[in-house]
């Protein structure tokens, strides 16, 4: 049976925003343009398959601060969670279980009696 481990609440914490974050920042590339600074479309048949992309206004300075403040924020969270003080508890033969578990305990809700940590 695998180990449940008691994740620290500021920890928790950290990896919920760290997939909000994440996925703010999926979204928002996904409906800019394709392209940071303004191109012309394209089309290319000549590879083993065909590649389009229409042109391109670039990206706007708010939209390009939006996308560096995401990318900053995830890079502040991902280090704090790397890096935080729990993992030192954790047999390093575990480590890498721990984390799995971490990146998906927002998916189960937590036991009954079970308080913050």
């Amino acid at each position: 049976m695998a180990t449940t481990y008691d994740f620290p609440s500021d920890l928790r914490a950290g990896q919920e925003e760290l997939h909000q974050v994440r996925a703010e920042l999926s979204a928002l590339l996904k409906r800019l343009p394709w392209s940071v600074e303004p191109l012309d479309g394209f089309s290319d048949g000549a590879g083993w398959r065909k590649i389009e992309r229409p042109a391109s206004p670039g990206w706007t300075e708010d939209e390009q601060a939006e996308v560096e403040k995401l990318r900053r924020r995830e890079h502040e969270l991902a280090v704090f969670i790397t890096t935080h003080r729990f993992w030192s508890e954790v047999p390093a033969e575990q480590r890498m279980e721990a984390r799995t578990q971490l990146k998906h305990v927002h998916e189960t809700p937590p036991a009954e009696g079970d308080g913050d940590s």
